[in-house]
């Protein structure tokens, strides 16, 4: 695909290295009828322009792949100094020009919107949210080292944190991982999501499989009051369930004392950390019936990319609202290293005649 932005409505998963893995998971789940806060995705193309600018022959990011990143030193200075350069860029003109009349078209489609209002959405805002190729894949989940900013209103706004997000793939943490896991620096780039606003009773992420256990006839539920940045962000402690996928049973019901929350700041812009009301600090966040939706959503997702899946949703009403799925990372790998391998054979029948001989065909 080509342009610097797209509508949610006009990717998928086979768009990754334009979109990167976040943009590409919105994408695929809104043409597939998942309800999505509408969006659109700033594509790699635009942080190449930017980058075109900022490092035009590739010397930093050249230095970046060949950093030891036991040493900290230098990553830190090597990584500081093109952070810099992309936070004092202007926006090429071009790529401006794009995301700002993105952003005004959602903006004005939120206002004519009555679900949008329904769900209190204030005019204008947004997410922007770091999605790097690559990062929500099932060999990699790093998309926690990029940066998210939330509530951001107004086209300079939106610009600033763009840069900011591009600039993130260079983060201390982000450069160390990669090269820790041997990634390919020269084939990375930094798509960026824009992504519209919902101001949710409860939210919180979801998992297709037993994070503790690797269970997948189950999906393990997490929830909070507010935004779930308060539980992204270890800022509290969820109310957990785990509910079989087949029976609909709740196995295990945990209600925590939820103490915080986050909600959009009442200045307009960003959010706030507020005491929640000791009415609801002792509460259930969710009903049967609201966590048997979550469940319900939850396995038509994993259906769809048949694999195990980790979902971050938000309750606003009745309305289940998923803002971002990808792969279950953890037990895959262990799976991928616990399948036995049949040692070769010089004919595909001997495969046959180890097992009928008893002999040991899966060492």
């Amino acid at each position: 695909m080509g342009g610097y932005a797209a509508r949610f409505t006009e990717v998928g998963m086979a768009d990754v290295g334009a979109v990167g893995g976040k943009g590409a998971s919105l994408g695929e789940l809104t043409r597939a009828g998942v309800a999505v806060p509408p969006g659109f995705v700033v594509t790699t193309a635009g942080f190449g322009e930017a980058m075109a600018v900022v490092d035009p022959i590739e010397r930093q990011r050249g230095r970046i792949a060949r950093l030891d990143p036991d040493d900290l030193t230098a990553v830190t200075q090597v990584t500081g100094e093109l952070r810099r350069r992309i936070g004092y860029l202007p926006v090429p003109d071009p790529v401006r020009r794009t995301v700002s009349a993105h952003y005004r078209s959602l903006s004005a489609s939120e206002r004519s919107s009555e679900a949008s209002d329904a769900a209190g959405v204030a005019a204008g805002a947004v997410a922007v949210r770091s999605s790097a190729t690559g990062e929500d894949s099932a060999d990699a989940s790093y998309a926690g080292l990029q940066d998210t900013y939330l509530w951001v209103r107004g086209e300079e706004p939106v610009l600033y944190h763009l840069r900011r997000c591009w600039a993130s793939l260079y983060s201390v943490e982000s450069v160390c991982y990669r090269r820790r896991h041997g990634l390919p620096e020269p084939e990375l780039a930094m798509a960026v999501v824009v992504q519209q606003m919902v101001d949710p009773r409860c939210a919180g992420v979801m998992f297709t499989r037993s994070p503790l256990t690797g269970d997948r006839s189950v999906v393990a539920v997490e929830a909070t009051w507010g935004l779930g940045s308060a539980l992204v962000g270890g800022d509290v402690t969820p109310d957990r369930f785990v509910v079989n996928k087949v029976t609909g049973e709740v196995v295990t019901r945990a209600v925590s004392r939820k103490l915080r929350q986050h909600l959009p700041d009442p200045a307009g812009t960003g959010i706030c950390e507020r005491d929640v009301p000791p009415s609801r600090v002792d509460a259930c966040c969710l009903t049967d019936a609201e966590l048997g939706e979550l469940v319900r959503v939850a396995k038509r997702i994993e259906a769809h990319y048949r694999a195990p899946q980790d979902i971050e949703w938000a309750l606003v009403g009745d309305q289940v609202y998923v803002l971002q799925s990808r792969p279950e990372t953890v037990w895959a790998r262990r799976d991928a290293a616990a399948v036995p391998v049949a040692p070769a054979r010089p004919r595909a029948l001997d495969h046959v005649i180890d097992v009928l001989g008893g002999r040991a065909a899966w060492g």
